[in-house]
C-alpha cells in the first residue's frame, strides 16, 4: 500500500512540468499581473532591511539614497526590458538550456554547477534573514557569527527551508500566486514601519517636536538617518557607487539574462516594465524605510527609550557586551532584521521578514533548480530542485554570507554577466554582422572555447581593474613596472561595464576564427521557427471573465480593507505627531498582526479563487 502511495506522490511531482528542456507554448503564457506580483515579491525581500541599514552605515547622505537609487533602478527596470526579456520571449527556453545551443554541453555543465551554486547561497541568505525572526518568539539569541551558535535556531532554519523548498517545487506559476498575496502587504510594512518611527524621531530631535514639512523631514533625514558619515570610522561612499549598486544588485537576474527563466512565460517583451514592481517598491521604497527604522532603533538603543522591546534591548546589549560595550554604543551592525522589524512592528514584523525571505528565497532557489536541470537530463525537475533545496538549507545554518550581503550581491553578478554578455552578441549581433547564429550546436561541439575563453578573460580583466594596486606592487617586486601606477583600481560595482564589453569583443573575434563564420543547411528546427514567425499570430480566444462569486467578491473586499486597516493606521500615528506617541505605537505594535492574519487568511482565498475562475 505504501508502495502505491509513493507511486502516485512521484507521478504528482513529475506532472509539475515547467517546459525545462523546450521551449514555454503559446497555451502556457501568463498575464501581466503574475509578473507584477512576483517582482514584487521576489524584491521587497528579508535582506531589504540589511541592504536599507548598510546604506546607513556606509554614510550614504540622503540626496545620495533618494537620487542614486532613482536611477539605479531604473537602469535596472530598463536591462530587464531591452535586453533579458526580448531574448526569453523570443526563444521561450530557459538560459541553461538556450546557453547549451550556443556554447555546448561542456561549457554549459561549468556555467550551471558554478550558477546553481551562487544562488544556493543566496537563496540560503535569504532563509537565514527569515530565521532571524523566528528566533525571536523563541527566545533564541541572534546569530552573529558565521557559523550557527545555537541548535535551535539550525532547527529553525531548517523549518523555514523546507517551506521554501516546498513553493520552488511546485513551480512558476505557484510561486507567482503566492508572491502576489503576499507583496502588496509587505510593501506596506516596510512603508509602515519607517512612517511609525518618524514621530519618535521629530519628538527627540526636532525643535517643534513634529514633521509639520517636507523641510522638518529632510533634516532628520539628513542629519540622524542618511548623515553622510559611515560608521565606525570607515571610508564615505559615493553618489554613482549607490545608482551602481542599485543596477547590478540583480545583475545576474537582468544583465546575466538569469530571468529567461521567468520572462519565458511573458506575452510581450515589454512585461519587462512589470519589474519596476520590484525595484521601485522593494529597492527604493523599502530601501529608504529599512534605513529609517534601523537608524531610529539605534538612536532608541542609545536613548534607552521606553517603547523598545525587552528582547531587543536585552539581545542587543549581549552583543555589545562580548566587545566590552553598552547600549550607549549601539551601532546598526549589532541589529538583525528581526529585532529591527520587531521593534517597529510588533509579531507582525516578525512575519514580514519571514514571509519577505521566502518569496525571495522561492524564485532563486527555482533558477537554482533549472540551472542543474539542465545538466541532469534523467533528473525531473521537482528531484533536482529537492537536491538544490537542501544544500541550500545547509547553506543557511552558516550564515556567513549575510555578514558580507553588499559586496557578495556584486560579486555574484560580475561572476555571471560575461555569459549573458556572450548570449546577447549571438542572439543580437551576430546576425548584424554576418556570422552564424548557434554555431557551436551545428558542428555538435562539446565545448565553445571562444565562450569560457571569453567568459574567463572577461573576469580577468575585472579582478585586474579592481586589484590593479596590488598587482603594481607585485610586478614591482619583480622588478617590472607597470603603466598607471597611480591608478587607484575600479570599484567593484562598476566592473561589469568593462567586463561584459571585454567578453562580447572577444567572443566574436574568436567565434569568427573557430567557426562562426561557417554557413549551415537550415535544419528543421530552425524551419520550423522561421515558418511560423512569417505567420499572422492566431487570434487570441477571449478568455472568460471572473466567476461573480460572492466568495470570490466577499474575500476580495475584507482583503483590501485590512490592507487598508494596515496602511492608514501608521499614516494616522505619523499625523499625530509626538504627543502620546507612546500609547499610540504601541497598541499598534501589539494589534497589527490582527489585520495581517485576516488579510493573509482572506486573500489567500480570493487568488486562489481568482486565478481558478479566470
Amino acid at each position: 500500500m505504501s508502495s502505491e502511495h509513493e507511486i502516485t506522490a512521484a507521478k504528482k511531482l513529475d506532472a509539475l512540468y515547467e517546459f525545462e528542456r523546450e521551449p514555454v507554448t503559446e497555451d502556457k503564457l501568463l498575464p501581466g499581473r503574475h509578473f507584477a506580483g512576483m517582482f514584487a515579491g521576489e524584491h521587497v525581500a528579508g535582506t531589504e532591511f540589511t541592504i536599507g541599514a548598510l546604506f546607513v552605515a556606509w554614510g550614504f547622505s540622503a540626496f545620495d539614497v533618494f537620487v542614486g537609487l532613482a536611477i539605479g533602478n531604473l537602469m535596472a527596470v530598463l536591462t530587464w526590458t531591452f535586453i533579458c526579456a526580448p531574448i526569453a520571449v523570443r526563444t521561450r527556453l530557459t538560459l541553461y538550456w538556450y546557453l547549451r545551443k550556443i556554447a555546448g554541453p561542456g561549457t554549459t555543465l561549468v556555467y550551471n554547477v558554478w550558477n546553481a551554486f551562487l544562488f544556493c547561497i543566496l537563496a540560503g541568505c535569504m532563509i537565514t534573514v527569515s530565521a532571524s525572526a523566528v528566533r525571536i518568539p523563541f527566545g533564541i539569541p541572534p546569530n552573529t557569527e558565521w557559523y550557527p551558535t545555537d541548535y535551535r535556531f539550525v532547527l529553525v532554519v531548517l523549518g523555514v527551508g523546507s517551506v521554501v523548498v516546498l513553493l520552488a517545487i511546485l513551480g512558476f506559476k505557484r510561486l507567482a500566486q503566492f508572491a502576489s498575496v503576499c507583496s502588496p502587504w509587505m510593501a506596506i510594512m516596510f512603508l509602515a514601519g519607517g512612517m511609525v518611527m518618524l514621530p519618535w524621531l521629530a519628538a527627540q530631535k526636532l525643535a517643534g517636536g513634529s514633521i509639520s514639512s517636507w523641510g522638518d523631514y529632510w533634516k532628520l533625514a539628513n542629519d540622524f538617518i542618511w548623515t553622510g558619515v559611515p560608521a565606525e570610522g570607515g571610508e564615505k561612499a559615493s553618489f554613482w557607487q549607490v545608482a551602481a549598486f542599485a543596477w547590478v544588485c540583480n545583475l545576474a537576474m537582468h544583465g546575466g539574462l538569469s530571468d529567461m527563466a521567468i520572462f519565458r512565460y511573458a506575452k510581450s517583451h515589454w512585461y519587462g516594465l512589470f519589474s519596476a514592481f520590484g525595484m521601485f517598491i522593494g529597492h527604493y521604497m523599502a530601501w529608504v524605510f529599512a534605513g529609517t527604522m534601523g537608524a531610529v532603533t539605534v538612536l532608541m538603543l542609545k536613548a534607552g527609550a521606553g517603547v523598545l522591546p525587552a528582547s531587543v534591548s536585552a539581545d542587543t546589549a549581549a552583543n555589545l557586551a562580548r566587545d566590552g560595550l553598552t547600549l550607549a554604543d549601539s551601532t546598526i551592525a549589532y541589529i538583525d532584521p528581526g529585532a529591527m522589524a520587531f521593534t517597529a512592528l510588533g509579531v507582525a514584523g516578525i512575519l514580514a521578514v519571514i514571509i519577505a525571505g521566502w518569496t525571495t528565497s522561492n524564485p532563486t532557489l527555482y533558477r537554482a533548480g533549472l540551472a542543474m536541470q539542465a545538466i541532469t537530463p534523467g533528473w525531473p525537475r521537482w528531484a533536482v530542485t529537492l537536491a538544490v533545496g537542501t544544500l541550500t538549507t545547509v547553506v543557511a545554518c552558516f550564515p556567513f554570507v549575510f555578514t558580507g550581503l553588499l559586496n557578495f550581491v556584486g560579486l555574484y553578478g560580475l561572476l555571471l554577466v560575461p555569459i549573458g554578455a556572450i548570449v546577447f552578441t549571438e542572439h543580437w549581433i551576430f546576425p548584424m554582422i554576418g556570422l552564424t547564429q548557434l554555431w557551436c550546436e551545428k558542428k555538435k561541439l562539446f565545448i565553445s572555447w571562444p565562450a569560457l575563453i571569453s567568459w574567463f578573460a572577461g573576469l580577468g580583466f575585472a579582478l585586474a581593474l579592481n586589484h590593479w594596486p596590488t598587482l603594481v606592487g607585485w610586478f614591482s617586486n619583480l622588478g617590472v613596472n607597470l603603466p598607471f601606477s597611480e591608478f587607484e583600481g575600479v570599484n567593484l560595482f562598476y566592473l561589469f561595464i568593462p567586463t561584459s564589453l571585454v567578453s562580447m569583443v572577444l567572443y566574436i573575434l574568436l567565434a569568427s576564427m573557430m567557426g562562426a563564420r561557417e554557413k549551415f543547411p537550415e535544419t528543421e528546427e530552425e524551419a520550423a521557427a522561421r515558418l511560423k514567425a512569417e505567420q499572422p499570430p492566431a487570434p487570441v480566444a477571449a478568455s472568460p471573465g471572473p466567476d461573480a462569486d460572492a466568495v470570490l467578491w466577499l474575500a476580495r473586499i475584507v482583503a483590501l480593507a485590512c490592507l487598508a486597516v494596515c496602511l492608514g493606521w501608521p499614516i494616522w500615528i505619523f499625523l499625530q505627531g509626538g504627543d502620546g506617541f507612546d500609547e499610540r505605537f504601541l497598541a499598534f505594535r501589539k494589534w497589527l498582526i490582527v489585520p495581517t492574519v485576516i488579510y493573509f487568511i482572506f486573500g489567500t482565498i480570493w487568488a486562489v479563487k481568482r486565478d481558478r475562475a479566470s
